[in-house]
């Protein structure tokens, strides 16, 4: 069995992510979303909502399950059996800072693969502190995320 993981803050998860996890989807037999726990970032939603907005919006994959995690991705990636890291590129500025990750996780356990998927030219704008600022002052986000935190955003702003 072919297994990735998809790790981030998902704070909240996007239709950029989305599109990611679809074509992850195609190529792995079971994907884990992984929503760190420990973050740098000051989060709109905890780790416990940010979990169950993955999961509703991904409820319509059979091969994929959100869960909390913390510690190094390449750990988690082997404790789930993982052949590979799944990550998403935007825009050019992401691609250092990603293949910098990449180096050293390939570094801390060759077994596991980092895999790339550019965005869709539609999503490349979007990113999730964006969503938070234009929520925070009522914009309509409703093109950019899934029907489940389109919601959440509407009742926490």
């Amino acid at each position: 069995m072919r297994i990735a993981v998809y790790t981030g803050t998902f704070d909240p998860i996007t239709n950029g992510h989305m599109s990611i996890i679809e074509r992850a989807v195609g190529l792995f037999d079971k994907l884990y979303i992984a929503v760190a726990e420990e973050t740098y970032k000051h989060t709109m939603f905890t780790v416990d909502e940010r979990v169950e907005l993955v999961r509703k919006s991904t409820s319509h994959f059979d091969n994929v399950e959100a869960e909390k995690f913390s510690g190094l991705t390449v750990d988690y990636a082997k404790e789930r059996g993982a052949v590979a890291i799944v990550r998403g590129l935007r825009v050019i500025s992401d691609f250092e800072y990603e293949m910098q990750m990449a180096s050293f996780n390939r570094h801390l356990n060759p077994e596991v693969e980092t895999v790339f998927f550019t965005a869709d030219g539609e999503f490349s704008m979007v990113s999730s502190s964006m969503i938070r600022n234009i929520a925070s002052l009522h914009g309509d986000i409703s093109d950019f995320v899934p029907l489940a935190v389109n919601e959440a955003l509407k009742s926490r702003c």
